[in-house]
């Protein structure tokens, strides 16, 4: 794997694919940096070298160009994080860029604005592509949020970089942290998955299923599982369609020898509402005019106790509604009991828009070995996809 540590940008242009597509207020600040701090390290890794940055991203959906959508809006956070003032073009292809990229010194930063403001973009335009070349000696992929998508700047401009391209830091550590679920992993391995909707990760357990030991399933999808079992599920979520489906991922899993857990009981509430009545159920009798929202205690003891015996865990989705502070006790008691692993050695990865957002609001980010930047990348890596945003890197 070619990363930036394998080049010295001394006096070049690094053409660098970051991921700013970061939430904006009302007033266009910035409401959370995160994806901007996980680009920092290849940016100050490549101006310390004595390069320059031509940095390249989209912001959100616009159609066509809107002012709503302009990385100017991003300039002050990004200069804020990087430590200097970056400059901006408003535009990322054509003579004006193109003379803005030229006239940049060693040292400096230059923001080019919205890439989706072109459909060729989007298109995977090869023309497009080609103009985004011209702007850098080095190309550099530190976008893992986007990497699934064969756009013209995350894919097909790396045709025009051969062996002048690479990895970003923050791409290599995510490669680097799912081949150590996959490819390089410690026995026994624990896949924990929640989430509403068994079809929204049906791929994701067939894949996994020849790589781990235990398998814990948790969330909304659970109840398609104790329902196909026979279970009564009460108003719990249900993919009614999906119970021959839950049945035979059963049915694998135990031809495979991976030991799979479903909850026991659950915390049943008799409204979707943080005021809601609730009682502690067995999962396999939830009444009528009830719903399972959270896991229950007995299932919080049993999914901690086979984590704590695993030396690699992945995490993709809650095992409850946490959003309400009344359901989050499980998936904060998931937390603690990862975190727990981890401090005794355990390689534990997140990821997955939910489960990332409850590791963040329950202060798990730093008790975790790592955590995903990228929701529809990651998933599709946990599928066993390859992405052709790595893909190009390893082209040549």
């Amino acid at each position: 794997m070619t990363t930036i540590n394998d080049f010295n940008f001394k006096n070049k242009k690094a053409l660098i694919r970051v991921d700013f597509n970061v939430p904006l207020d009302e007033n266009f600040k910035v409401t959370d940096t995160t994806r901007i701090e996980a680009a920092k390290p290849t940016i100050i890794k490549i101006l310390e070298d004595g390069g320059s940055c031509v940095l390249m991203s989209h912001l959100g959906r616009p159609k066509g160009v809107s002012p709503e959508f302009s990385l100017s809006h991003i300039v002050d956070t990004v200069s804020e994080i990087i430590g200097v003032q970056v400059k901006f073009v408003d535009d990322c292809v054509g003579e004006e860029a193109e003379k803005a990229a030229a006239e940049l010194e060693p040292g400096e930063v230059l923001l080019l604005e919205n890439l989706r403001f072109h459909d060729e973009e989007k298109n995977g335009d090869v023309d497009f592509a080609k103009k985004l070349s011209k702007l850098g000696d080095i190309y550099v992929n530190d976008a893992f949020g986007t990497a699934h998508r064969a756009h013209a700047s995350t894919t097909v401009v790396a045709q025009f970089f051969k062996g002048r391209k690479c990895f970003g830091d923050l791409l290599a550590k995510e490669i680097v942290s799912i081949n150590k679920v996959f490819k390089d992993s410690e026995k026994p391995v624990t896949a924990i998955l929640g989430g509403a909707k068994v079809s929204s990760k049906i791929t994701v357990i067939e894949n996994i299923l020849d790589k781990v030991d235990h398998l814990i399933i948790g969330g909304g999808m659970s109840f398609t599982f104790i329902k196909a079992q026979g279970g009564s599920i009460g108003d719990s979520i249900c993919e009614d369609d999906k119970q021959e489906l839950a049945l035979d991922i059963l049915k694998q899993a135990k031809e495979k020898g991976v030991r799979v857990h479903l909850p026991v009981d659950v915390i049943a509430a008799d409204a979707f509402s943080n005021d809601a009545n609730t009682q502690v159920v067995d999962i396999f009798h939830i009444p009528d005019g009830w719903q399972g929202v959270d896991a229950g205690p007995k299932t919080n003891v049993a999914f901690s106790m086979i984590i704590a015996q695993s030396k690699t865990i992945l995490w993709n989705g809650p095992v409850g509604v946490f959003e309400m502070p009344k359901f989050a006790k499980g998936t904060i008691e998931l937390g603690n009991a990862i975190a727990d692993a981890t401090a005794d050695g355990a390689f534990s990865l997140v990821g997955g828009g939910d489960s990332v957002a409850a590791v963040k609001q329950f202060g798990f980010e730093n008790k975790v070995s790592y955590v995903s930047t990228g929701g529809g990348a990651m998933l599709e890596m946990l599928e066993g996809k390859t992405l052709p945003g790595i893909a190009a890197i390893y082209e040549d």
